[in-house]
């Protein structure tokens, strides 16, 4: 499964569609629909109303949260930006490219350690592990796949985190396929630590300290 998906906080109750106010508290709900990750984002009122005490008994239920809405900001002015380790990790999952999906958790690794993301909640898919992390300012929600990495991939996956934060997607990054990387993996490796239960202050889903941006 390559499933890459952000999702970003609504601004009103997807319930009686009546709009946040700055600092409103409200409830998320995430469920797998179809083998699509879908959030819900719901006013008290409504929440109470509609799923409190029954959330787990949802179809597909994977997990739930209350968050605090912030009000967006007013949009700065364009500038030309350096590449960060956020704003990079957005553009791979846009392109949604398979060979990508190891320097995408990465990313999320450095950032969750940074305090820029919170990992939220993890469930499996298709025998595959899968990570939902949220991003507290916005409360955008990343779903990451695990891309099970053997601790001597690791050195190369740094490596091209390095250069795409760097000179970026359109820089010179050489990318190896996943049948190359699949073929320089020994028989008997030893993988890289599993993340802990996610929880709100959850541990860290790698032991091994990926590249700094």
């Amino acid at each position: 499964m390559n499933e890459w998906n952000i999702q970003s906080r609504a601004h009103a109750c997807q319930a009686c569609e009546k709009q946040f106010a700055d600092k409103q508290h409200y409830q998320t709900l995430l469920i797998d629909h179809k083998h699509e990750v879908q959030r819900r984002d719901l006013c008290e009122p409504c929440w109470k109303k509609e799923v409190e005490g029954h959330a787990a008994e949802t179809k597909g239920f994977i997990s739930q949260w209350q968050g605090v809405y912030e009000a967006p900001p007013p949009a700065p002015p364009e500038a030309i930006q350096k590449e960060n380790a956020e704003t990079l990790l957005r553009k791979l999952m846009e392109q949604s490219d398979p060979k990508y999906v190891a320097a995408s958790y990465i990313l999320a690794v450095m950032l969750e350690r940074k305090r820029l993301l919170k990992i939220k909640e993890q469930f499996k898919r298709d025998g595959q592990r899968v990570f939902v992390y949220e991003q507290p300012k916005t409360g955008d929600i990343f779903t990451i796949p695990d891309p099970d990495l053997q601790l001597n991939q690791l050195e190369e996956v740094q490596r091209v985190v390095a250069d795409l934060l760097e000179h970026g997607l359109g820089g010179p990054v050489v990318v190896p396929s996943a049948a190359e990387a699949v073929a320089e993996v020994p028989s008997g490796a030893a993988e890289i630590p599993s993340a802990a239960p996610a929880e709100e202050n959850a541990s860290e889903p790698a032991t091994a300290e990926p590249v700094a941006s």
